[in-house]
């Protein structure tokens, strides 16, 4: 809409405010990501605060936004000497998820240099986004190497261009910001140290306070303009305090004692590197130049802790965000307390936060630790036919309920071991599908190895190619002397060969037998390091279980492999072993699969030990559930989870149906799994062929 939602009419999201705020009062802080679900306002607050930004005087004509006082000496578009001058609003920039790394930084007009032999610069989204708001939605979708430009962006204040001849570098200096939705998987824990602060926001519980919201959207969708008269007033004084705190900001003092306790809090947190202190340092200072003061207090150092380190102190995906404050306030109380006290213009009086047009002050809401997810106890030893009980047609061992749910024989969930590194496990072929690094695939990055012809714009030009395509029409062209015509049907694009991620699709035998000499936590260690591995190479994962009569999706596929640890921790175990029905649910999971993405190849991997028991002949009726794997070409690896001296070897079999293979437990740790890797890519390409 034309009219932005005033950024003062936005109800509660306290934090996410501040964030705001603080990066617009001082951009070095680095930004802000925000987390949680949808519909909390996320988009919303942004784009009002791109309205709420003071305007900006620039060069005319400059397509970098240089500021005429002080434009840019290596602006492409310079030198601007005494330049005319204009006024704009700050811009706000979208950065889409699938954007390519031309897009985002930009790039040499290749079509331009080949037919008018001009060595022209295509600016990108950072060069748009300079002195104003870069907005990248679902930034944890977006291609690990693109979140890398951005983030060096931000750091620098710059962009560096160095491709197909082109040497450019250029001002970026712009408030990033990235929301995302964490159920739909998380960023990688290096990018999240590039980002400044962190918020969580979540829907209020408060009817009063949803009902309010509810009024203000209705109010300004019926009438936007007269809407936003309303708040005309707060948002002017709003404006004026940014503008004052950043004249201010330069006169704040950071001394010895504040540096000191932000020292100890990264350090009692145990942050990796120091990119933590000098962003808790940045924000502080932000936080004593927005409450109108030139001292750094503790409580600002306090606050600046709760806003920079949840994001930080992650070491793996199934860590839970937040931060101890009971800890935090122990680390700030080493140095004791010796500030005055602040008074009602610090951050809990009037002309604080919460002053005119101001978030108001909120006690870390959102930045607490997380409960964690129950463990529950080691799972009772279970003999091999547990599931194989006399106690009636089901079996006196089997739950009479599907699983996940209690029922006659089902066990307490087990604890599961410590996740280990695991060896690559891919995709037979060549696939097609989104970035990742798992299987082989054509992508935009990578190695050369060959040509086409463009489907739409060029992006990478196949400079021999195009050379080859161009010469045997020269002479009809009209070329008699040395040069080359070069048009646009000549064009070729460079294919690369790089990697991508794939659906990998677990499927969990949760039966008695599984229970028996407490396995199932070393069975659950295992899924655990295989999602780790998942996530590392950006993989979606879904989670398949069946047990007792059923089987059900415990997870559908999802990027948020977090989301898959915390089922698999509370899975319960016990019953007999419906395997059909297991593999015919997970076949119906990618079914609906390959309707969505089409693209992404899926690699099953089956955790069970290949028994099959309850039902008329469940062995014939597993055997032709596996068959329709193998008839598609499906990738599956088979854990066989079956332990002790003597072994049935049942997994091995059923990989064999699969048209995949089996690796117990112990190869999963062991380098004899590059031979099962060997072992299924000469199995798809003996089914190919």
């Amino acid at each position: 809409m034309s009219t932005p939602y005033p950024f003062t009419a936005v109800v509660g999201q306290d934090d996410l405010r501040l964030a705001l705020l603080l990066n617009a009062v001082s951009p070095r802080v680095g930004g802000v990501l925000v987390r949680g679900e949808k519909g909390t306002a996320k988009s919303t607050a942004v784009r009002a605060l791109a309205a709420l930004m003071p305007r900006l005087a620039v060069v005319s004509g400059c397509r970098f936004a240089c500021d005429p006082a002080s434009p840019d000496p290596s602006c492409p578009d310079g030198p601007h000497g005494s330049p005319p001058a204009a006024e704009r609003p700050a811009a706000l920039v979208e950065l889409p998820v699938g954007a390519s790394e031309d897009r985002l930084v930009g790039a040499l007009d290749i079509e331009r240099a080949l037919a008018e032999g001009v060595k022209a610069f295509e600016p990108g989204l950072l060069a748009a986004a300079n002195r104003g708001i870069l907005y990248v939605d679902e930034v944890n979708l977006l291609h690990d190497h693109l979140v890398d430009l951005l983030l060096d962006a931000a750091a620098m204040g710059a962009s560096y261009v160095e491709r197909e001849g082109v040497s450019v570098r250029h001002a970026a200096r712009f408030l990033l910001v990235g929301t995302m939705n964490p159920e739909e998987g998380e960023l990688r824990p290096q990018l999240l140290d590039r980002f400044g602060l962190t918020v969580e926001v979540s829907a209020s519980r408060d009817p009063e306070q949803r009902v309010e919201v509810v009024r203000r959207r209705l109010a300004y969708d019926d009438d936007p303009a007269a809407f936003a008269a309303r708040w005309a007033g707060e948002e002017a004084a709003l404006r004026e305090r940014i503008v004052a705190a950043r004249a201010l900001l330069p006169s704040v003092r950071l001394d010895d004692t504040a540096l000191r306790r932000i020292a100890a809090t990264c350090a009692a947190f145990e942050v990796d590197g120091m990119r933590a202190d000098i962003v808790m340092a940045r924000t502080a200072t932000a936080l004593a130049a927005w409450a109108g003061r030139t001292e750094v207090l503790a409580e600002d150092v306090r606050r600046a802790a709760l806003l920079a380190l949840p994001h930080r102190r992650r070491r793996n995906p199934f860590d839970a965000p937040g931060l101890d404050e009971d800890r935090l306030d122990e680390a700030l109380d080493e140095f004791g307390d010796d500030d005055p006290d602040p008074g009602p213009d610090g951050p809990g009086g009037p002309g604080g936060p919460e002053g005119p047009g101001g978030p108001p002050e909120s006690g870390g809401g959102g930045h607490g630790d997380s409960a964690p997810s129950g463990d529950g106890g080691d799972a009772g030893e279970a003999g091999d036919g547990a599931d194989a009980g006399t106690g009636g047609p089901e079996g006196a061992g089997e739950g009479s309920r599907p699983p996940g749910g209690p029922g006659a024989g089902e066990q307490a969930p087990a604890r599961a071991a410590d996740p280990f590194r695991t060896k690559v496990l891919s995709v037979p072929g060549l696939g097609d599908g989104a970035a990742g690094r798992r299987s082989r695939a054509r992508t935009e990055q990578g190695r050369t190895t060959g040509a086409r012809r463009p489907r739409a714009t060029l992006t990478r030009l196949h400079l021999s190619a195009t050379v080859r395509a161009a010469a045997p029409h020269q002479r009809a062209r009209g070329r008699g002397g040395p040069g080359l015509v070069v048009r646009r049907d000549d064009l070729r694009q460079a294919v690369r060969e790089g990697h991508e991620s794939n659906l990998v699709l677990f499927v969990v035998d949760a039966s008695g037998s599984m229970a028996a000499r407490r396995r199932m936590g070393a069975v659950k260690g295992a899924v655990l390091s295989l999602l780790l591995d998942a996530y590392q190479r950006r993989d979606k994962v879904g989670l398949v279980t069946f047990r007792g009569t059923a089987a059900e999706v415990a997870l559908p596929p999802t990027s948020s492999v977090d989301a898959a640890a915390a089922r698999l921790e509370s899975l319960p175990t016990g019953g007999r072993t419906p395997l059909a029905t297991g593999l015919l649910r997970a076949h119906d999971v990618l079914r609906v699969e390959r309707l969505r993405d089409p693209a992404r190849r899926a690699l099953v991997v089956v955790v069970t030990d290949g028994r099959a028991t309850g039902g008329p002949d469940p062995v014939a009726l597993s055997a032709r559930a596996a068959r329709l794997f193998a008839a598609e070409g499906t990738a599956c690896v088979v854990v066989d989870c079956e332990t002790g001296p003597v072994r049935l070897g049942l997994a091995g079999r059923l990989a064999g149906e699969l048209g995949g293979t089996a690796v117990t437990l112990e190869e999963l740790r062991a380098d004899t799994i590059a031979g099962l890797v060997r072992d299924v890519r000469e199995t798809g390409t003996r089914r190919a062929a």
